[in-house]
């Protein structure tokens, strides 16, 4: 997934963009109000951290100006304006979330991973398909060549990531977090043994191959790939 911060503080946003990345995100990171307003509105984000006193543009009027353009990006006030007006403030004017300077990453990490599960529903489609693959979401079935493959509760979880996500690399801490709501560890299998298992149940008897292995990065799934 897709992340934009707006912080003109360089340890701050480093620190932020650094962390962000290291639990799998794809992070862009502006240091002025116009860069940050430019980027919400011309790029794709999945979700935005915006600090508020910025020093041209602030941020109560990027949020602003975002949902008047209609953007349902989440977005999520990183700032040290801790007044319960300011929060208020920040909310009405369509943010989804209020975090104070000085903060624990930890609490951000979950501020943003909560959001972005929220941020699944305004997307939700009763169907998805890749090829010959159709994701039947309220019925939680999977086929190909219409023939019905029956998966578990986590494969299904697992499957439809890869789908929303089609032709994006998606790291394993990423896959932990969003599909079985954890942490990445390393030391752990877990990942790499669902991915078998989902793959010899949707790809083993079929053609194309559709999930692929980026070695060194993650898995992605994708008709134009290999490995």
């Amino acid at each position: 997934m897709k992340l934009l911060v707006v912080e003109d503080e360089i340890k701050t946003g480093e620190y932020v963009r650094q962390g962000l990345s290291e639990a799998g995100f794809i992070v862009d990171l502006a240091r002025t109000g116009l860069d940050g307003h430019h980027l919400a509105l011309t790029e794709h984000y999945d979700l935005i951290v915006l600090d508020v006193m910025l020093p041209d543009v602030d941020g109560w009027r990027i949020v602003q100006a975002l949902r008047e353009a209609k953007s349902t990006t989440p977005v999520l006030f990183l700032t040290a304006r801790d007044s319960v007006e300011d929060r208020v403030k920040g909310l009405e004017l369509g943010a989804d979330d209020y975090l104070i300077k000085p903060f624990a990453f930890s609490e951000l990490l979950a501020r943003v991973r909560t959001l972005l599960r929220r941020g699944i529903v305004p997307a939700f489609q009763d169907q998805l398909q890749v090829a010959d693959l159709v994701l039947d979401i309220p019925r939680r079935r999977a086929q190909r060549h219409d023939v019905r493959i029956n998966l578990t509760n986590k494969e299904f979880a697992l499957l439809e990531l890869l789908v929303r996500r089609q032709g994006e690399v998606l790291p394993r801490s990423l896959i932990a977090s969003q599909v079985w709501d954890m942490n990445f560890d390393s030391d752990t299998n877990v990942i790499d043994v669902a991915i078998r298992r989902l793959r010899a149940k949707i790809d083993d008897d079929f053609e194309p191959k559709l999930i692929h292995t980026v070695r060194g990065m993650g898995y992605m799934l994708d008709l134009n790939s290999e490995g």
